[in-house]
């Protein structure tokens, strides 16, 4: 895939930029608002591994739900003017009603996933593996200081099968 060819920012576009992670159909879905993931490559054939990206969810959260119940997700990246809807779907639960109704995005129906017109970057992954993080096997600092008040994240690694930037 041609995709492979392309570098990206990866510490910029989650710690800086954040994302949306989504998933579900057009007709029932969910996204949530994540600062946390990675690029790399696993489990592929002798000297090339699949492309993937992991993203890191809270049982708490009703996206995680989503993640756990459909076979592929999206990961989208938007310009800087989104910021205010980003943090407003990362503040607000898909539970209490259309969240993003609340912001400017426009959902996109794709093959397998759901988009958003806004989006400059977006990568749809089918989920290979998921995981939920051990709080006795992450380092003190951080159970203390994260999962002291939430259950640890789980791990969703999904292979990018395609690559839509505008």
């Amino acid at each position: 895939m041609d995709f492979q060819d392309k570098r990206y920012d990866v510490f910029r576009m989650f710690n800086d930029r954040w994302a949306l992670v989504t998933a579900g159909t057009i007709g029932h879905y969910n996204t949530m608002t994540i600062a946390w993931g990675s690029l790399g490559t696993i489990w592929g054939p002798p000297h090339r591994g699949k492309p993937i990206l992991t993203v890191y969810v809270s049982p708490a959260r009703y996206t995680h739900e989503f993640l756990e119940e459909n076979e592929y997700f999206t990961v989208s990246f938007f310009p800087e003017e989104y910021r205010g809807d980003l943090s407003l779907l990362g503040s607000r639960s898909g539970r209490d009603g259309d969240k993003v109704s609340r912001t400017a995005l426009t959902p996109v129906a794709l093959p397998h996933g759901v988009d958003f017109a806004q989006a400059e970057l977006t990568f749809v992954c089918r989920k290979l593996y998921a995981h939920q993080f051990e709080k006795d096997r992450v380092p003190p600092e951080v159970a203390d200081w994260i999962y002291s008040r939430v259950p640890p994240h789980t791990m969703f690694i999904g292979e990018i099968e395609d690559v839509i930037e505008r």
